[in-house]
């Protein structure tokens, strides 16, 4: 990728946008002009699939701030201004709806404020812009790729704990739904032995035990399938999410896989046709 200049109009003024590759994962953007710092755009995974590198980031500053704190002095500010604002934009395209999708964390000033209106309108203008360019240029699939082995180590280790922790949460829930079903089928039959004493001999404490108030026999009959089902789905739900992230994980380690290159068989292999 070429080091270009990328006119920008904002309702503020002209941004100037100077490109700089960063290695082989990322574009640095020298902002001149209504906003002066550094725009850094680097590749990343779709934010709900781990395992497809095929969105953007865009972060305030000369540095992805998904890893590290950019300098001071190299976050964007206003013209005349001496305020710099720390902010990230994930961009991506997805296969469902053939249109860009934007997620962007609110840009705020290193003091934790909240820009103005037409600061913030600027900032996500110039970040947006950035995010075309580089989605444009022709080394995107390098840079993506980069990017894809620059974030899978620890990807892996993410993915890896996350379904240890899944199941962990699942095998819980799993356990609870089998206390309360037990906890259910006890009040059940112990309401129906009460009620069957009480139709036989009525008694003022049976009646009392046929009652229902809070934690009696008749309340827990009463809520304990909810709880079984709620305990049921959250374990169900677990289970799915630390199917899909072992699936992914898996993906991610075939992507790390060298390709194999097929070439043409050598003479020595090729088979002789028969004398005639």
């Amino acid at each position: 990728m070429t080091t270009e200049i990328l006119t920008i109009d904002t309702p503020s003024g002209t941004v100037r946008a100077t490109a700089h590759p960063q290695g082989e994962d990322a574009v640095v953007y020298t902002l001149t002009g209504a906003l002066r710092g550094y725009v850094h755009v680097t590749g990343t995974h779709h934010p709900r699939h781990w395992d497809r590198f095929i969105a953007l980031r865009v972060s305030l500053g000369c540095v992805n701030a998904m890893e590290a704190a950019a300098p001071f002095e190299s976050l964007p500010r206003r013209r005349g201004s001496s305020t710099g604002y720390t902010g990230c934009l994930t961009q991506w395209t997805d296969d469902s709806y053939p249109y860009q999708h934007t997620s962007m964390f609110s840009p705020t000033s290193t003091a934790g404020n909240e820009p103005s209106p037409a600061t913030g309108r600027i900032l996500a203008v110039v970040m947006r812009a950035c995010a075309e360019d580089v989605a444009q240029r022709p080394g995107l699939d390098r840079l993506l790729d980069a990017s894809r082995k620059r974030e899978t180590p620890g990807l892996l280790r993410f993915l890896d704990w996350s379904i240890r922790w899944r199941e962990a949460e699942a095998a819980s829930f799993e356990r609870k739904a089998a206390t309360y079903r037990r906890d259910l089928g006890s009040a059940v039959s112990s309401w129906w032995t009460a009620a069957r004493w009480f139709t036989a001999r009525p008694d003022p404490v049976l009646a009392v035990l046929l009652m229902n108030y809070p934690q009696s026999l008749a309340h827990r009959a009463d809520y304990l399938p909810a709880w079984v089902e709620d305990a049921e789905r959250i374990a169900r739900e677990e289970r799915e999410l630390a199917s899909r992230a072992r699936a992914e994980l898996s993906s991610l380690r075939a992507q790390q896989r060298p390709r194999r290159q097929t070439s043409p068989p050598s003479s020595a292999n090729q088979t002789k046709e028969p004398r005639s």
